[in-house]
This record gives structure tokens, C-alpha cells and sequence, in this order.
């Protein structure tokens, strides 16, 4: 026998198929976003989990020393030493009102960096989809390359926000150009709203570290690669740039003016260094970590073939080229350039980390749902060997310890002491422990004058000038410094090999010992300390 059913049993029936299945939606949708904020708060624990374990070291000092000099020093040294970072410096600034201590003070970069998984999150959706987003943002979560500069007073967190939300910015933008094209309404507000939105994002990026610039490059190259049906849009971006080069004219005219100086220091890059510069930015302490993040990248660019060569004629393959111009374009010109004049440093490259996490997300996202889980917690725990070595390592540099120099000073001087710096910017690390040892990190520059040998050199005031961040004293200063104390501290950092000092070490050594013949010495990594007196 045949059962027959009613219209209405059948429209029931569908009805329940249909709540049920937006039931499971929802309830997968709630999901994600759990998933997505648990990631977040384990970012912020990873951030703030050992903040104040290693001590500050120089360039974290000079950070806090420039942001906290009076407003007319500071306009001074921007324009003429430091327009570099500028953006940082600023918010920096504001920051230390709320506290100075230098657990607090790092906390802004910590706070930075946890911001950064959204970010990659909402770029990542915008390339490809949910999975992929939030697999990348588990990436980032637990990345100990971002941990290790989420802990330090510098730009580098910044920076790395500022790059994503400028990428996702133009992605969006793009989009919504593309989206407004079809719908016969390219003037669409939202559109409009994209575009100073890319704009205000990429020149704060700029202000936040020049080599941003490298990162508008990599969009220019990018977006002329996209299909010939798109160039109405990227007509419009262009008169962006122009618009972002005017913005930035001053960091240029700055960079013009000052050249190579202010990093001069760097080494000509190896492949040693560019070797160990992926397993850093990969998070990792050995080659397992690179190793996957390699083959992941492999997996999400093999598939298409050939055409990741040629220009994009779809999403697919733009979307590629434009992370791999976002990660390689950086790294590929300043290692070029460098056979010229070194330009390339490791943690300048830190805004390429974000286009890295969603390439290897994305082609995670090609595995199976059985082998994409035991990948992911490979990863995560190889990334937390990684992160357990930061807390209290570096990866790319070796931390001074002009702390420890400072209060060993302080704790020997007697009245009548003074002091000279082998440069001028070594004196930036002394004052800012000098000030933490007065009691208040906001003590006045008449109450830190008393703390410790007079200063010699540089000395402009009772406070920190914009012209103490630069220069070297003279043969003819330091022999009439020898002669009107007896006893004259020296402290010297970054002065080359012991056996090779630089010239103004040399000099020091000359013309203090011939005032002063009794020389004690102290060493402290990349610090050393010197006490010349007549006895």
C-alpha cells in the first residue's frame, strides 16, 4: 500500500529541515567566534606572561628618553635624528602619563600586538574564508617572533598592526570598487570611506617605520597585476599614493636629508642570516618549524600551477601573488640593495609576518579534517618552545647591560666624580636608570642632576637635550676634563672588539691616561666601564 502525505506534512517536514540547519549554523557560527576570542586572551596571556623578566637595553631606553624630553627637544630631534618611529614616539608619549614603569611601559606594544589578531583575522576572511582566517590567527596567537617584539619598547608592534590593517584596508577597498562596478555605483560612499581609510592606515604606517614604504610598493606591484576589468579601481588608488606621498613628504625630505647615517651600523646580510631570519619570523628555535611553514606555503601556491607567474585573471591566483609580494618584495630589494649599501635588518622585516601566517594557513586549510588537527598542535607546541625561549632570550640581537653598568657607577661614586660618555647616545641608557634610581621615573632633571658624577660630556642642562642623542668628544675637551678632576668615570658601549677598539676609543684611552695614569676597569656585556684617577 501506498502512503500518500498531506502538502502541509511535506511543508512541515522541509520547515524542520531547514530550522535545523540554521540551528547547526548558528550554533558552528557561536562557535567560531569562541574559538576566535579564547585566541585572542591566550595572546594577550602569551604578550604579558614575562614582560619585565629581561631587562630594558638600550634602544628601549632611548624609545622612553625621546618620548619624555620637552616638546620643543623633541620636535628638534625629530627632524633632526629621529623622524624615523615618529608615530610611536607620540603615543608613546601619551602613554607614560598613565605610568613609567618599565613593565607598564611595554605593556603598550604588548596591547599592540594582541590588537594584530584581528587584524590578520579580518585580512585573512577578506582573502579567503573563516578557516583559513582562523587558522591564521591561531598562527599569530602564539608566534614567538611577535611575542618577542610585543615585549619590547620599540615601533615593531606597531608596525606590524599598522601593515596588516593597511593590506586589509586596500583589500576591502578593492572589493567594494569591484562590488560598486557591478552595481553601476562606483561613487558609493562606502567606497569613498575605503579609500581614506587605506590612506590614513598606510601613512601612519609610514610614520610608524619608514620600510612601510616597501609595503605600498608590494600593493603598487600587486594591483598591477589585476584583471584589466578592475583598473577602474585601481585608477583611483593611484591618485591615493599621490596623495599618501604628499603626507609622507616630510619622513622623505628627512630621509634625503640624513642618508644612510642612522643605519649605518648594519651588516651586510649573508645567507646564514637569511636563513636564520625565516626560522626567527617562523617562531621557531631549530629548522622543524621553518620546515612546515615551508611546505604549507608550498601547498597553498602549487595548485595553481604556472599562473602565479602571470598576471591574475581571477581572485585566485591575485590573492597569491599579493601575499607572496607582501612577504618576499621587502626581504628580495633591501638584500639586493645591500650589495650596495646594507639596509636589510631582520626585525625591519617584521611586517612581512602577517602575509607569512596567511600564506601557511591557507595551505593548512588544504589538509583533511584528521590531519589538519595533529599539524595544528604541532605547530602550536613548536611555537611555544619558541615562546618559552623569548621570554628570556633574543632571537636576532644581544641585549646590553647598561642597567647593571649604571648602578654599579652609582653605587661607587664619591664627591667630586665626574663623568664622560664614549658617544653621546650612551648616555641615554645611564639617564634612564639614573632616574628609576632617584625613586620616581618622573623625578625632575634639578633632583637626577645630584644623582651620581657630574657630567661632562654631552651636557647641554640639568636634563637630557635633543643634542645629547648625538656626537663624540673632543681630544681637546677630554684633556681639560682630565685635568680639573681626580677621579673620571668612563663608560663605553658598542666600541668595537677589545682588541680593536673604534678611534674615539682610542683617543680616550691616550689622552685620559695621560692626565689620569690609574685605570680601573669593569665589564658588563657590550658595556664597559672605566675609573681613571691620579692615585
Amino acid at each position: 500500500m501506498i502512503k500518500y502525505e498531506s502538502p502541509g506534512m511535506h511543508s512541515t517536514a522541509v520547515n524542520e529541515s531547514a530550522s535545523s540547519s540554521q540551528s547547526q549554523s548558528r550554533s558552528a557560527s557561536r562557535l567560531h567566534w569562541v574559538v576566535l576570542l579564547l585566541l585572542v586572551g591566550t595572546s594577550v596571556l602569551v604578550r604579558f606572561r614575562c614582560l619585565s623578566c629581561k631587562t630594558f637595553w638600550f634602544d628601549e631606553c632611548f624609545s622612553v628618553e625621546v618620548a619624555r624630553i620637552d616638546w620643543r627637544n623633541f620636535l628638534h630631534l625629530m627632524w633632526w635624528r629621529e623622524a624615523n618611529m615618529s608615530l610611536y614616539y607620540l603615543i608613546l608619549r601619551a602613554w607614560l602619563h598613565l605610568g613609567q614603569s618599565p613593565l607598564f611601559i611595554r605593556s603598550l606594544s604588548a596591547l599592540v600586538s594582541a590588537a594584530s589578531l584581528p587584524a590578520i583575522y579580518w585580512v585573512a576572511k577578506l582573502l579567503y574564508d573563516r578557516r583559513v582566517a582562523l587558522i591564521a590567527t591561531a598562527l599569530l596567537a602564539f608566534n614567538a617572533y611577535s611575542a618577542r617584539y610585543a615585549q619590547e619598547a620599540r615601533s615593531y608592534a606597531l608596525f606590524t598592526l599598522l601593515a596588516a590593517l593597511s593590506s586589509g584596508l586596500l583589500i576591502s577597498w578593492l572589493q567594494q570598487s569591484n562590488a560598486d562596478l557591478r552595481s553601476q555605483s562606483a561613487t558609493s560612499k562606502w567606497e569613498s570611506l575605503g579609500r581614506w581609510a587605506y590612506l590614513i592606515s598606510s601613512v601612519l604606517a609610514v610614520y610608524a617605520h619608514f620600510y612601510a614604504l616597501l609595503l605600498i610598493a608590494a600593493h603598487w606591484i600587486a594591483l598591477s597585476w589585476v584583471a584589466p576589468q578592475h583598473q577602474p579601481a585601481s585608477v583611483v588608488i593611484r591618485r591615493t599614493w599621490r596623495i599618501i606621498a604628499v603626507a609622507v613628504l616630510p619622513l622623505l625630505v628627512f630621509v634625503a636629508k640624513t642618508g644612510a647615517g642612522p643605519i649605518r651600523w648594519i651588516q651586510h646580510p649573508g645567507i646564514h642570516d637569511l636563513a636564520a631570519f625565516f626560522e626567527h619570523l617562523a617562531g621557531g628555535t631549530n629548522a622543524a618549524l621553518p620546515i612546515i611553514f615551508f611546505a604549507a606555503c608550498i601547498a597553498a601556491i602549487l595548485p595553481l600551477g604556472r599562473s602565479v607567474w602571470s598576471c591574475a585573471q581571477n581572485w585566485d591566483v591575485w590573492r597569491t601573488q599579493f601575499l607572496l609580494l607582501w612577504l618576499l618584495f621587502p626581504i628580495v630589494l633591501t638584500v639586493l640593495l645591500s650589495f650596495a649599501r646594507p639596509v636589510f635588518l631582520a626585525r625591519y622585516m617584521i611586517f612581512c609576518l602577517p602575509a607569512l601566517l596567511i600564506l601557511v594557513a591557507a595551505g593548512l586549510a588544504r589538509l583533511n579534517g584528521w590531519l589538519l588537527a595533529p599539524a595544528l598542535v604541532a605547530v602550536v607546541l613548536l611555537s611555544l618552545q619558541g615562546t618559552a625561549f623569548v621570554y628570556s632570550h633574543d632571537f636576532d640581537t644581544e641585549r646590553d647591560a647598561s642597567g647593571a653598568a649604571t648602578h654599579f657607577i652609582l653605587d661607587h661614586t664619591e664627591p667630586g666624580d665626574a663623568i664622560v660618555f664614549h658617544i653621546a647616545e650612551t648616555r641615554v641608557p645611564y639617564e634612564f636608570f639614573r632616574t628609576l634610581r632617584a625613586g620616581t621615573s618622573t623625578a625632575s632633571p634639578h633632583f637626577t642632576a645630584q644623582l651620581g658624577p657630574e657630567i661632562l660630556f654631552p651636557h647641554h642642562g640639568p636634563g637630557l637635550d635633543y643634542r645629547d642623542f648625538t656626537g663624540k668628544p673632543t681630544p681637546e675637551f677630554v684633556h681639560t676634563a682630565a685635568q680639573n678632576h681626580p677621579r673620571l668615570w668612563l663608560m663605553l658601549m658598542n666600541n668595537g672588539p677589545a682588541d680593536k677598539p673604534d678611534p674615539t676609543t682610542q683617543m680616550l684611552s691616550q689622552v685620559l691616561l695621560e692626565a689620569l695614569p690609574r685605570v680601573q676597569s669593569w665589564h658588563f656585556p657590550l658595556v664597559e666601564i672605566r675609573l681613571y684617577s691620579k692615585e
